[in-house]
């Protein structure tokens, strides 16, 4: 987990953001459509307050932009600008293919053991986060 603490820096650095920046660009790559800050707060753990400071920096940055929503127009959307996107995706893309030349060596059983572990350690580190928020909120 360290090791990938420290990727997901440098990463953050190379782009001139902050880890939780990355982390919601790949959130927003991963959804279907536009997010709103709630959400974007449920789904990265942060206060709606830090979440929408989160969002005036990749705004600022270039990477989202903000529309109101067509149908609610109390409702902003949030959702990323695709030229941002493409650009993120050629990184993700180029250091990939070291993560592609790890995994060439095993085989389909051991592939396969691996993405249910990654699924099942993800399922508890869940479960784990909401409970330490219970416990916050217990006090």
């Amino acid at each position: 987990m360290a090791a990938y603490a420290l990727f997901n820096q440098a990463i953050a650095d190379h782009l001139g953001l902050y880890p939780t920046d990355v982390q919601c660009l790949n959130l927003l790559t991963l959804e279907s459509g536009p997010l709103t800050t709630g959400r974007i707060a449920e789904l990265t753990g942060l206060t709606s307050g830090s979440a929408t400071r989160l969002v005036d920096r990749l705004e600022k940055a270039g990477y989202v932009t903000r529309r109101r929503d067509s149908s609610d127009r109390r409702r902003v959307l949030v959702e990323p600008v695709p030229e941002a996107t493409r650009r993120l995706g050629e990184l993700w893309a180029r250091l990939g293919e070291g993560w592609q030349t790890l995994l060439v060596g095993y085989s389909d059983a051991e592939l396969a053991f691996l993405a249910r572990h990654m699924r099942r350690t993800t399922e508890l580190a869940a479960r784990q986060v909401g409970l330490l928020r219970e416990m916050g909120r217990a006090g």
